[in-house]
């Protein structure tokens, strides 16, 4: 499994509207091959920040499956304009700590 990490600040006063967006985007993330969950968590401290995780079967399903899909276009189009500035997208994997 991999686990996409986004941190991205939303410009000023505009995250209620970002939030109803990334409601209406939901559905075209989940309806990729490989993805397997999500979520949206908005910051204390920092209200306009938010954090994304997203839960891929694999690194491919993402950067493949899903940024060259036509959904993609349509969430482009539902949320990069409220990004200042565009958030940094990592993956991680799980480590193993069973001995």
């Amino acid at each position: 499994m991999i686990l996409e990490v986004v941190v991205a600040d939303v410009k000023k006063g505009e995250g209620a509207a970002y939030e109803e967006a990334f409601r209406q985007a939901s559905s075209l993330i989940a309806s990729i091959p490989g993805y397997l969950s999500h979520e949206l968590q908005r910051c204390v401290e920092t209200p306009d920040r938010y954090v994304l995780l997203v839960r891929w079967e694999t690194l491919e399903a993402h950067t493949v499956g899903f940024r060259q899909s036509v959904q993609y276009q349509e969430w482009k189009h539902l949320l990069h304009h409220f990004y200042d500035p565009f958030p940094v997208v990592e993956h991680y994997e799980g480590i193993n700590l069973t001995p």
